[in-house]
C-alpha cells in the first residue's frame, strides 16, 4: 500500500510537470519552459494525450522564441501527434512563415504525410500560404504526393481558388 501510494504521488506530479511544458509552449512563457528544461532536458519531447508536443504545440501557436528554442534543446522536429500530424504540418495551415523556415531548416521532413496522408505542401496550397509552398518546394517538397482522397496540392490549391499556388505548382 505505501508503494502504491508513492507511485500516485509521483504520476500526480509528473502530470502536473508535464502539462506545464505545454501551457510555457501554447502561451510562449520561455522563462518557465527554461526552468522545466533544467529540472528535466527530456520534456521537450513529452506528448499530451493527443500526441501533441511541446513544439508542435508552439509552432500552431506561433510561438516563434518558444519553437526556437525547443529546437535548440533537442526537440523532435518530425515528431507527430496522434493524428500523424507535424509541427511544419500546423504551421502550413496557420501561415507562420519564419517557423516554417526553422522547422525546415532544423530537418523537418517536408514530404511526411499525416494518416490521411496530406503533407505540409497539401496544406499550406488548401490554405493560401503561397510564401510557405515556396518554400517547402525550394527544399524538395514532392508536388506528386496525393492525399487519401487522391488529391495533389495542385488540386486542393484548385479547389479553393489560390491561383497564386496554382501558378507556382503549375511553374
Amino acid at each position: 500500500m505505501k508503494y502504491i501510494f508513492i507511485l500516485l504521488i509521483l504520476l500526480v506530479g509528473t502530470t502536473s510537470y508535464s502539462q506545464s511544458v505545454f501551457d510555457a509552449s501554447r502561451s510562449g512563457d520561455l522563462e518557465n519552459l527554461k526552468a522545466l528544461y533544467a529540472a528535466n532536458p527530456t520534456v521537450v519531447n513529452s506528448a499530451d494525450s493527443k500526441g501533441f508536443t511541446p513544439l508542435i504545440l508552439a509552432a500552431y501557436n506561433n510561438q516563434t522564441a518558444i519553437v526556437s528554442y525547443l529546437l535548440e534543446n533537442g526537440s523532435d522536429v518530425n515528431a507527430k501527434d496522434l493524428s500523424g500530424n507535424t509541427a511544419l504540418m500546423g504551421v502550413c495551415f496557420k501561415g507562420n512563415l519564419a517557423i516554417a523556415k526553422m522547422l525546415i531548416d532544423n530537418g523537418a521532413n517536408v514530404n511526411q504525410q499525416n494518416f490521411n496522408e496530406a503533407t505540409a505542401l497539401i496544406y499550406a496550397s488548401t490554405f493560401g500560404h503561397t510564401a510557405i509552398a515556396e518554400y517547402l518546394l525550394k527544399n524538395k517538397a514532392n508536388t506528386r504526393i496525393t492525399d487519401n482522397r487522391g488529391n495533389t496540392a495542385l488540386k486542393h490549391a484548385e479547389m479553393q481558388g489560390n491561383s497564386e499556388i496554382i501558378a507556382l505548382l503549375k511553374s
